[in-house]
C-alpha cells in the first residue's frame, strides 16, 4: 500500500499542479495533455514485462528495483526543473523524463497486486485488493494537498523533490516488511495447481504464457482499462475545469480533488467488502458502468453555456453544482477498481497473476496516456461539455466487456459467498 501510495502521489498528484506546470513551461492545452499522458504511456509499455518478471522473480525484487528507479528519476527531474530554463527543449526533456518515470513506476502495480493474491484467500481478496487500491486515491489526495502549494510557490523542482522523498520512504518499507509468501489455504484450483516449488512454477503451462493466451483475461483487462479513462479525465483536467469553468481558485480546486480522493478511498473499501459478501463482481461492474455513464452525462450537460447561465442565476449555484457533479463523478468512477482487480486475479490464479495484472495495468495506463490527450482535443475544439459527455459514452460502451459467467472462486475451496 505504501508503494502504491507513493507512486499514485506522482501520477495522480502531478495533474493537480497543472497550473504551475503550464506557467513554468509555457504550455497550451494540447501540450499539457501530451505531457500529462507521457507518464501513463511509460507505465503502459512496461506493465506487461514487469508483470511477467514478477511471476518469475517474485514480488519483492521487482518492487525494490522499480521503486529505486522511480526515486532516482524523480531526483533527476527535480534537478532538471531547477537547472534547465523553460523552452521547447525543456518541454521535450520533461516529457521524456516523465515517460522514463512511468517505465520504472509500472513495476508497482502488478507486483503489489500479486503480493495481495499470495497472502489472502479468495473470499477475502475483494476487500484486500480494495484496501490496496485505496492507496491510489490516498496518494492522489496527498499529491493534490501538497503539490499545488509547493509548485506554485517554489517551482516544479520542489514538487519533484517531495515525491522523490515519499518514494524513497516506501522503498524502505518494502525492504523492511515485505516478504515473499507461500500461497495461502483456500486458494482456487488455479492457485493450487503448481505449489510444489519455484522450478515447477517456472516451467508451468499455467504461468505467464497461459495468461497471455487467455481471452477472458484480455476482455476483463480491456474493460478495466476503458472504464479508467473517465477517471483519468477527472484527475488530469478536474482542477482546470473547476478553475477555468467554475471560477474556483487553484487552491480551492485542489481541495476539491483532495476531498474526492478521500471519499474514493472509503467507496473502494465498501465496494470491495460488499463484493466479497455477495460474490457478484461481474454484475457489480456492469452496474458501475451504467452509474458512471449517468453521472458524467449530467456533468457534461451542466457545462453547456445555457445551463451554466441558468445555474449562475442562483447565487453560488453554478460553481456549487459543478463542484458537486465533479465530486460525484470522481468518486463513482473510482469505487469499482478493487472489485475489477480481484476478478482478474480470480480468473488468472496466483501463478499467473503478475502477468494478468500486467495486462490489465497495460490497458489502464494506455487509458492514462490517451485520456489527457483526448481531453485536450475535445476541450480545444468542442469545449467542456464534450469532454464529460465523451466520458459518459466511454463508460456506457464498456458494459458488454464485463458480461459472461460470474467467476466464483469455488465454494468448496473457500471461495466467494
Amino acid at each position: 500500500m505504501a508503494a502504491n501510495t507513493a507512486f499514485s502521489a506522482t501520477f495522480n498528484g502531478l495533474p493537480t499542479a497543472a497550473i504551475a506546470l503550464r506557467a513554468q513551461f509555457g504550455l497550451d492545452a494540447v501540450q499539457l495533455g501530451w505531457l500529462l499522458g507521457a507518464m501513463g504511456l511509460g507505465i503502459a509499455v512496461s506493465e506487461l514485462p514487469w508483470g511477467a518478471l514478477t511471476d518469475r522473480w517474485g514480488d519483492r525484487p521487482v518492487l525494490i528495483t522499480g521503486l529505486g528507479g522511480t526515486a532516482l528519476m524523480l531526483g533527476v527531474l527535480a534537478w532538471a526543473s531547477a537547472a534547465v530554463p523553460g523552452g521547447s527543449g525543456a518541454r521535450v526533456a520533461l516529457g521524456a523524463g516523465l515517460f522514463v518515470l512511468g517505465v520504472f513506476g509500472g513495476s508497482v502495480n502488478g507486483a503489489s497486486g500479486r503480493a495481495i493474491l499470495q497472502n489472502f484467500p479468495p473470499h477475502e481478496r475483494g476487500m484486500a485488493m480494495s484496501v490496496r487500491q485505496t492507496a491510489i486515491p490516498l496518494g492522489g489526495a496527498l499529491g493534490a494537498l501538497l503539490l499545488p502549494v509547493l509548485c506554485n510557490r517554489y517551482g516544479m523542482a520542489a514538487g519533484f523533490t517531495m515525491l522523490a522523498a515519499l518514494t524513497a520512504g516506501s522503498l524502505a518499507a518494502v525492504v523492511i516488511w515485505l516478504k515473499e509468501a507461500a500461497p495461502v489455504s483456500g486458494s482456487s484450483p488455479a492457485d493450487e495447481r503448481h505449489r510444489v516449488g519455484r522450478k515447477t512454477l517456472l516451467a508451468s503451462a499455467d504461468g505467464p504464457r497461459a495468461a497471455l493466451r487467455d481471452r477472458e483475461i484480455w476482455r476483463l483487462a480491456l474493460g478495466t482499462g476503458l472504464l479508467c479513462a473517465p477517471q483519468f479525465a477527472v484527475l488530469a483536467f478536474g482542477v482546470l475545469f473547476l478553475h477555468d469553468h467554475a471560477g474556483l481558485s487553484a487552491a480551492h480546486a485542489a481541495l476539491v480533488i483532495v476531498a474526492l480522493q478521500v471519499a474514493s478511498m472509503v467507496a473502494r473499501i465498501l465496494c470491495g467488502r460488499r463484493s466479497d459478501r455477495r460474490g457478484d463482481r461481474r454484475a457489480f461492474l456492469r452496474r458501475a458502468c451504467l452509474l458512471n455513464a449517468a453521472v458524467f452525462a449530467v456533468l457534461g450537460l451542466s457545462a453547456f453555456d445555457p445551463v451554466a447561465r441558468v445555474m449562475h442565476g442562483v447565487p453560488g449555484g453554478g460553481a456549487a453544482f459543478c463542484v458537486l457533479m465533479l465530486f460525484l463523478s470522481g468518486v463513482c468512477i473510482s469505487a469499482w477498481h478493487g472489485v475489477a482487480y480481484a476478478e482478474v486475479g480470480g480468473v488468472a490464479g496466483v501463478n499467473r497473476a503478475g502477468t494478468a495484472l500486467g495486462i490489465t495495468n497495460t490497458a489502464v495506463f494506455l487509458a492514462n496516456f490517451a485520456a489527457p490527450v483526448a481531453c485536450a482535443q475535445f476541450l480545444t475544439h468542442l469545449g467542456w461539455p464534450a469532454v464529460w459527455l465523451a466520458a459518459a459514452v466511454c463508460a456506457l460502451s464498456v458494459r458488454p466487456l464485463f458480461g459472461g459467467r460470474e467467476q466464483h472462486e469455488r465454494l468448496a475451496q473457500g471461495g466467494d459467498r
